[in-house]
């Protein structure tokens, strides 16, 4: 009875007639003004001529540049950071020698002034004690029989 055909519609409705409409292409009212060009930007057209005799013209486009690759250093940055840090090294160790030498020739200047005021001051005392001036300061006594008596000198 009512069974769909090959385009879906069932049988007992009759095709309408078809109307086909082609669309008219609308024209812009207002065209955009021309930029200036600057002649070497537009690429020239070149014609090569194919060995069969057909000519095929275009517009000539410039290979792409490959990005340059990056230099390889020949050494290492480990090795150049190990390096570094070996010549930092050198001189931290340079500067702690230095200052091991001068602590030991400071501790062996004051060892030296040390003596030297103990060699002066004792020989002064000695010139002192041994010379034979005959001139004393004070009071000479001379003391033979000594009494004490309850805690009284009796000379």
């Amino acid at each position: 009875m009512n069974e769909p055909t090959a385009y879906g519609r069932p049988a007992r409705h009759e095709t309408a007639a078809v109307e086909v409409h082609t669309p008219t292409p609308i024209v812009p009212a207002h065209t955009a003004p021309l930029m200036p060009v600057q002649p070497g930007t537009i690429p020239a057209v070149t014609s090569i001529v194919l060995p069969d005799g057909r000519v095929v013209t275009g517009y000539a486009i410039e290979p792409a540049k490959p990005e340059p690759v990056a230099v390889k250093l020949a050494v290492s940055r480990a090795a150049v950071n190990i390096a570094l840090g070996g010549v930092g090294f050198l001189a931290v160790c340079g500067g702690l020698l230095m200052l091991t030498v001068f602590i030991t020739a400071l501790t062996a200047l004051v060892t030296q002034l040390v003596m030297l005021a103990a060699v002066i001051f004792g020989g002064w005392i000695a010139v002192q004690v041994f010379s034979a001036s005959g001139h004393r300061d004070g009071t000479t006594v001379n003391i033979r029989k000594a009494v004490i008596k309850r805690n009284k000198f009796y000379g």
